[in-house]
């Protein structure tokens, strides 16, 4: 498989996503032989989705809005890089982008301060199903512990209730899971992303 993506010169890194519950003897080596580079353990959270939708009071100054806009996609995405400690990456910008542009169901949530974004998210439903996933969290270092992260959940588990999806689901790092506990989500199993990078 690997080498498919090796002979596309536009990919340039790839993401393979095991599960704690995967009964796969030696999968961890092969990826190691490949290339693979383990992240960090994350939990995979699933529960009703008004339990994160109550509604909750933002500091002062910060505002929040659904986005969709290039302009406001890209800063979206730029202040996530910034919030999980990347370089700012023009090619993921370029796939949000080409995602909202494409599926009209992914919804990306920011709150902003001062018009700078402090912290964002995406609502992506499960088609089919009454699920819908929680995705790309993050807040800004400097705005963490102040109600932020959880008030762009909330308008998002809205949005999804509104829609008609009536679970939620999120891969979620240490930061996002005790805070997803406490609006009722609970831990189903663990995932952890390899990635290999040309």
């Amino acid at each position: 498989m690997l080498e498919h993506f090796r002979a596309d010169a536009g990919v340039v890194e790839v993401e393979w996503k095991t599960r704690g519950h995967d009964l796969a003897p030696g999968l961890h080596e092969a990826l190691l032989g490949h290339g693979f580079e383990p992240g960090e353990r994350e939990s995979v959270m699933i529960g009703p989705a008004d339990g994160p939708a109550a509604d909750v009071p933002l500091p002062p100054g910060v505002t929040l809005r659904r986005v969709q806009g290039e302009d406001d996609v890209r800063a979206m995405s730029a202040a996530a890089d910034r919030a999980f400690g990347d370089p700012e990456s023009t090619r993921r910008a370029d796939d949000l982008v080409l995602r909202v542009a494409r599926d009209p169901q992914v919804e990306l949530w920011v709150a902003e301060a001062d018009g700078t974004v402090v912290c964002s998210g995406r609502l992506e439903p499960v088609p089919g199903t009454g699920v819908a996933g929680l995705w790309g969290g993050a807040t800004l270092p400097q705005w963490r512990g102040r109600g932020i992260y959880r008030a762009v959940t909330a308008a998002r588990a809205r949005s999804a209730l509104r829609r008609g999806y009536r679970y939620l689901h999120s891969d979620s790092t240490p930061y996002s899971r005790p805070i997803l506990q406490r609006c009722g989500l609970v831990e189903v199993t663990t995932t952890t992303p390899y990635e290999w990078h040309r």
